[in-house]
Parts: structure tokens; C-alpha cells; sequence
């Protein structure tokens, strides 16, 4: 589609994550794109975000309000990128604003399922609206690869995920905010919701219940804030049975530096299996009937890319995906839509409330229960 006009963006929350996807909107500026406005009350991370932008010679607006940012009418599409405990009033505020602003909304959509719930429900309402979560790991390129492989039948019908993801502890983020789960939702819905959204699509099913065990045993228990030691756990597994009899299992370790892939994923079906390896990009699938030596290996790249970045290209591609089904104007829906966000958090709450209560949590308890979200 020819571009026509420039698609004006402003950015909610300009941390780390809100100038990385300056950094990235910088990068689509050929596809008629720029950042007009940042809102963020915190003094530092504007200046932080101006310096970035007077590099890229783009005047910005700075507010220190979301509310001042919707009110100034500068800009077309919004993203979300502010702590998760604030997403809820930032999307209600968007949503229930005279002026349509398309939102693309940094995981988790928010930190409670009733909260997804009530944003879901006002979004039905506001047609002239586009949302997109922001669960960008589909687009990593050995990922992407993987599920295109899976699609294709290659593996026959899918029966097994395993995700691992062996990683650094948390960044230091601004006031801390993301060492207590009253402000994160918990680990397994603030890290891990990109892992229960890449199980869904890859068994093609819904969840039904899950079980999980996890704890805090190495990061953050010598570190105390405002005199109270952070409560997000660090490493935990966590097994998901799907609706289709597929099951999902995820391992989460938050103190494995010492590993060579941050994630390593695992999909098996009936007649094959494939693996994605990031960030060493690899993809390895074989068939049975092949065995041991008959697997192939690519090397998993995408030459749409033009910035790295955190993330190994998938906001890029997130944010091209994004503009697409904005220039569409209704014709095409976002690649990550809310429900997509709704349920990755409801497999992550069921997981936290597992772990405190030492049973299996049905995902029908979490999304019907409103008290049925893990104590902080």
C-alpha cells in the first residue's frame, strides 16, 4: 500500500522499553512514521527520550500526563511502554477519549485478569480503535520459523511445547517497580505471558488448567525497598494442558547467565518435531521416520529487519506489523489481539495462584472468579 500521509505516534512511559520503541519507530521512519509527543512524570527518562529523538531530529512534545498526551489531539497511534501496574487506567483513559487513538500496548496487557476483562469490554465499544498487545517474541525469526513449520503440518498434529528460558535476573527499572508482584502481576505473568501466548499458538488450542512450582531462592534477597524485600519469584516450572489434549511445559530460570541461548523451545507432534534456539537463531526440525540423522538445520533471519535491538528484531517487526493493519483502516486486524493478551495472563495468574495454593488452577476458575488473583 502506497504511503499517503505520516502516521503521527506518541509514546506513554518512555523508559527503557519506551526508547527502545523509539529507537524502532526511528528505524520504520521510510514507511512514513515519526514520533511527535512522549508523556512520562518521570524528569530523567524524558530527558533521556529528547536526547534520543534531537539525535534522529525529531522535535517531541513532552508531557509529564497520559491524560495532557490524549488531550494535545498530535497524535494518531499511542504506545503504551509504563510500568504494567498503570496500563489499566492509561488503556481505559485511551479508550474512553473523543479523539481514536490505535494503541499498541507493551505486554502484559494488564496485571489482573479482571482488569483485562474491563479493557477488553470498553475496546467492543470503540470500533474507530485499533489494539495490538505487545507479546513481539511470535516474531523473533527462528520463533516465527518454528511456527511457520508447525502450521505447515511438517510435525503432524502437535502434543508437546516445552519452553525453556534460562536468562539474566530483572533489569533495574525506575523506582524499582518491577520487584513486587503488586506492581508486575508476578513473574509468570510479567516475564512469562510471551511464553503462554507462544504455547497457545503452537498447539492451535486453548488452555484448561495449570500446575506450577516456583519460588525465590538467589536474585534481589539482600535488596529491600522502602522497607520491604522484593517477592517475584525467579525460577519455576509450569505445565499447561490444553483443550485439544496438547500439553505445554515451561522452565524458567532467572539466574542462568552461564547459558548459551536465552530460550530454547520445543515442539512435538505426532509424526516429527522442531526446536527454535534464540539467540543463536537456529531452527532444527527432523520427522520420525527420519530419526536421528535425517533433521535439517537452518539458520532463521528475516531481512525486513533493520534494528536488532533488545529483542533480536521482533519489535521491528511488531511495530511493521502494527502499521499495517493501521493503514488498513479496519480491513485487517492486529496480528495480537486482546483476547491474545487477556488469556496470556490468565495462564499466568493461574500459575502464581498454582504455587500458593499447591494444586492444579483451571483456567475457567481465573477468567470466571474475580477474587481469583495471586495475594500480594
Amino acid at each position: 500500500m502506497a504511503i499517503t500521509e505520516t502516521v503521527k505516534y506518541g509514546i506513554i512511559g518512555v523508559g527503557m522499553m519506551g526508547r527502545e520503541h523509539l529507537i524502532n519507530l526511528h528505524h520504520l521512519r521510510i514507511q512514513g512514521v515519526a514520533v511527535v509527543c512522549i508523556a512520562d512524570p518521570h524528569v530523567p527518562s524524558q530527558q533521556l527520550a529528547l536526547e534520543l529523538a534531537q539525535s534522529f531530529d525529531w522535535p517531541l512534545k513532552v508531557f509529564s500526563g497520559h491524560q495532557e498526551l490524549l488531550d494535545s489531539g498530535l497524535c494518531d497511534v499511542v504506545v503504551v511502554s509504563s510500568p504494567n501496574m498503570t496500563h489499566y487506567q492509561i488503556l481505559m483513559d485511551i479508550l474512553n477519549h473523543p479523539k481514536a487513538h490505535h494503541v499498541l500496548v507493551e505486554k502484559p496487557l494488564c496485571t489482573t485478569v479482571a482488569d483485562c476483562r474491563k479493557v477488553v469490554n470498553a475496546a467492543r465499544k470503540r470500533l474507530d480503535v485499533l489494539v495490538q498487545v505487545g507479546l513481539e517474541y511470535r516474531y523473533m525469526p527462528p520463533v516465527a520459523k518454528l511456527i511457520e513449520i508447525v502450521k505447515g503440518g511438517t510435525l503432524g498434529q502437535v502434543k508437546m511445547v516445552a519452553i525453556r528460558e534460562h536468562r539474566f535476573p530483572f533489569l533495574v527499572k525506575v523506582n524499582n517497580w518491577n520487584r513486587f508482584n503488586a506492581n508486575t502481576g508476578g513473574t509468570l505473568v510479567e516475564k512469562c505471558c510471551h511464553f503462554f501466548d507462544l504455547m497457545r499458538l503452537f498447539a492451535g488450542a486453548n488452555p484448561v488448567r495449570v500446575m506450577a512450582s516456583g519460588a525465590v531462592d538467589v536474585n534481589h534477597k539482600d535488596e529491600i525497598y522502602d522497607g520491604k524485600v522484593p517477592d517475584i519469584i525467579d525460577n519455576a516450572y509450569v505445565i499447561v494442558e490444553f483443550d485439544n489434549g496438547a500439553r505445554g511445559m515451561l522452565d524458567l530460570c532467572m539466574f542462568a547467565e552461564g547459558s548459551k541461548n536465552e530460550q530454547e523451545i520445543s515442539v512435538v507432534g505426532h509424526s516429527g518435531k522442531g526446536e527454535a534456539f534464540v539467540p543463536e537463531n537456529i531452527v532444527l526440525y527432523g520427522s520420525r521416520v527420519g530419526g536421528r540423522d535425517g533433521f535439517q538445520t537452518l539458520k532463521a533471519e528475516d531481512e525486513r529487519i533493520k534494528y536488532e535491538g533488545l529483542h533480536h528484531g521482533s519489535s521491528y517487526l511488531e511495530h511493521l506489523n502494527f502499521l499495517s493493519a493501521i493503514r488498513e483502516k479496519g480491513a485487517k486486524t492486529p496480528a495480537v489481539d486482546l483476547q491474545d493478551g487477556l488469556i496470556s495472563v490468565a495462564m499466568g495468574v493461574a500459575a502464581q495462584v498454582s504455587i500458593e495454593k499447591g494444586r492444579f488452577v483451571t483456567i475457567e476458575e481465573v477468567l470466571g472468579a474475580r477474587n481469583c488473583e495471586p495475594s500480594t
